[in-house]
């Protein structure tokens, strides 16, 4: 069933002595989100960032404020849907602009924008006016190549780089450094002058960042420029960052330097198969170190489309980036790719940043990936050279930045364990922006299993699709002191058994994250889903806690138990603060849900349907202590 019909008479399960007094206002009385009293530890929540963020919304602006509509409707081209806080201003002619006031020094901007596509397709360079302190600054340059797809369709590869009706993936980012430093207290305006001619502008967020001067090279490393690399010069690199690569995996030299400038590559870095393994060369580096001078300093960058670099690359995992098998470190440097797509316009693909078996003792450290169809994919199916199988074990990823992909931020599977991604953000992901997913394309299912691996203290803020952090099956996974807001259509944090996964066993700990205008409608608008939304839709998910966490704005319910074919049995449920669930409830339990949960200071506000709602028929249990059962509607308004 659907939850489009949900008007029906209900169970509303209150929480007696724990609820706050804004709960007995009716829900029409909350215009504005109930905002929560964060819990102590909510200062640990979130990536430690270099950079600090302005909405642009709340500077002082001459333009159009866009606002969503109350369902933050996704997918029929809309701007405020797809914007941080769902607000963003539009510039429509010359002399508007949007301006604030920086609380930081900096010597860097990026402005996540959004610009028409070219009228037939495939985007559109364009410029837009930086002052600081009413002295202009430079032009910055914005484009539309990487945004912009078009379909009615909620499947990925459905959609098309041609235009025509419905719109989705609005916006891209533009980052420049400057060519000094501004002080604290400097006044930043974004200007439509004369001659930045674009039909509109929409510009959403600034991040200032005081970027570090170059990094010198470690004595030990070889530079790629000994190899024949020219920065800056547009001539395809991949050569001689190979031949670097391969001399460091065969002991020649000690790591790899990429020093600073742009350095262009057109094929994967990967191990050349002598023995033409498979239909594509996959074969991993190993043993091998590669340093740069800093992500906004030494990057890496391909403009031919995936899908057109021929060679021995694998068409899915493109011709740019890493293909990592074993006990690889590559820390301070970029990869941009040149994707447009997922899937769609005869199988096009957005190719992956780092992809491969992964193994052990591998640590990616302060990578910036952007315009990849995914950042990070960890593991190799067994059928993938079996006798090169391995899982990834022990991986370390910290101070991670991607941006702006068509599919996932960084996937665990195939079994990866004891794995970590901590201090990391993401921004406008296409997909999971964390996942683990414990697949069955392992050597042995009953073994090789997706556990023990840890999302802390991340940033994950607009994914356009699907969740912000999900885990599919496997035992002893913890999310813990992450952010994530402004999910498009799926949950801020999904348990799920879709996917046909190893199932869940153990425990799967849901731990002091902070959850922000999240949730939202997909699949045709016809499911609606959850802050933190549990999904058995086969085998049952036991062993879950969720606690010391605050869901504030959801766009419908703050914790949800779908219906599905599996239970969801003993979820334990504490020192949870639940405010202003605007088309929901607080707690759902779906008709179809099967299950039991225990609350336990469990606070709830400003539940437009209620803030415990059993469904008739739902053979889940919700355990509230001393709470008193009252009859409940679900409401009928909800503009669907």
């Amino acid at each position: 069933m659907t939850r489009r019909d949900w008007s029906r008479r209900s169970i509303a399960v209150t929480l007696g002595a724990t609820l706050t007094a804004a709960w007995l206002l009716p829900a029409a009385a909350h215009g504005a989100p109930v905002v929560s009293v964060p819990t102590a530890a909510a200062a640990d929540r979130g990536a430690p960032s270099p950079y600090t963020e302005y909405e642009l919304e709340d500077g002082t602006y001459d333009g159009t404020l866009l606002e969503t509509d109350a369902t933050r409707t996704f997918g029929h081209t809309n701007f405020a849907t797809e914007s941080s806080g769902r607000k963003s201003v539009r510039l429509d002619s010359t002399g508007q602009y949007a301006e604030f006031t920086s609380t930081v020094s900096t010597n860097s901007i990026v402005v996540r924008n959004s610009i028409p596509d070219a009228p037939g397709g495939g985007g559109q360079e364009k410029t837009l006016s930086l002052y600081a302190d009413g002295t202009f600054v430079q032009k910055l340059d914005l484009s539309s190549k990487h945004s912009w797809l078009y379909g009615s369709t909620d499947d990925p590869e459905g959609l098309t780089n041609t235009p025509g009706g419905d719109a989705r993936r609005l916006f891209d980012e533009s980052h420049a450094l400057l060519d000094k430093t501004y002080p604290e207290g400097t006044t930043f305006r974004l200007q439509r002058d004369a001659d930045d001619d674009a039909a509109y502008y929409v510009v959403d967020l600034v991040d200032l960042e005081q970027v570090a001067p170059p990094a010198s090279k470690p004595e030990e490393c070889a530079s790629i420029t000994e190899y024949g690399a020219v920065p800056d010069d547009g001539k395809d690199d991949t050569d001689a960052i190979q031949a670097a690569v391969t001399a460091n995996q065969n002991g020649e030299i000690d790591c790899v330097w990429i020093p600073a400038g742009q350095w262009r590559q057109e094929q994967k870095i990967l191990t050349d198969d002598p023995q033409d393994r498979g239909e594509y060369n996959q074969v991993g580096i190993r043993d091998v170190t590669i340093r740069g001078a800093g992500m906004w300093h030494s990057q890496l960058y391909s403009l031919t489309p995936p899908q057109d670099a021929g060679g021995i690359n694998h068409p899915h995992e493109g011709n740019f980036g890493f293909d990592i098998d074993d006990n690889t470190k590559i820390s301070d440097i970029a990869i941009f790719g040149s994707g447009t797509i997922r899937g769609g316009d005869g199988n096009a693909e957005g190719g992956v940043g780092l992809n491969g078996r992964f193994g052990k003792n591998t640590k990616i450290t302060n990578v910036w990936i952007e315009h990849a169809n995914v950042g990070t994919w960890v593991g190799r199916d067994y059928s993938n050279i079996p006798e090169l199988w391995g899982p990834g074990d022990g991986l370390e990823f910290s101070g991670m930045r991607i941006r702006n992909t068509y599919a996932d931020g960084i996937n665990f599977t195939n079994g990866t364990h004891d794995s970590t991604v901590t201090d990391s953000s993401f921004r406008n992901t296409g997909d999971d922006a964390l996942a683990v997913w414990a697949s069955k394309y392992v050597k042995d299912p009953a073994v090789d299993v997706g556990h023990d691996n840890v999302f802390s203290n991340n940033t994950i803020q607009l994914p356009w699709r699907a969740n912000g952090i999900a885990v599919y099956g496997g035992y002893g996974n913890r999310i813990e002191n992450n952010l994530v807001s402004d999910t498009m259509n799926y949950p801020g944090i999904m348990l799920a058994t879709d996917h046909d996964p190893v199932p869940f066993s153990g425990e799967t700990l849901i731990a002091n994250n902070g959850l922000y205008r999240t949730g939202g409608a997909f699949w045709n608008e016809d499911q609606e889903f959850g802050a933190i939304t549990l999904f058995a839709q086969g085998s049952d998910i036991p062993g879950v806690t969720i606690r010391d966490t605050d869901i504030q704005d959801s766009t419908y319910d703050g914790i949800q138990f779908k219906t599905g074919g599996g239970a969801m049995p003993d979820v334990r449920i504490s020192n949870v603060t639940i405010s202003g669930s605007s088309n929901g409830s607080g707690i759902l339990a779906m008709g179809g849900a099967r299950g039991s949960a225990t609350l336990t200071d469990v606070t709830i506000s400003g539940s437009r349907d209620g803030d415990v709602l059993v469904e008739p028929g739902s053979q889940f249990v919700i355990d509230t202590g001393d709470a008193q059962a009252t009859a409940g509607t679900r409401g009928s308004g909800q503009g669907q």
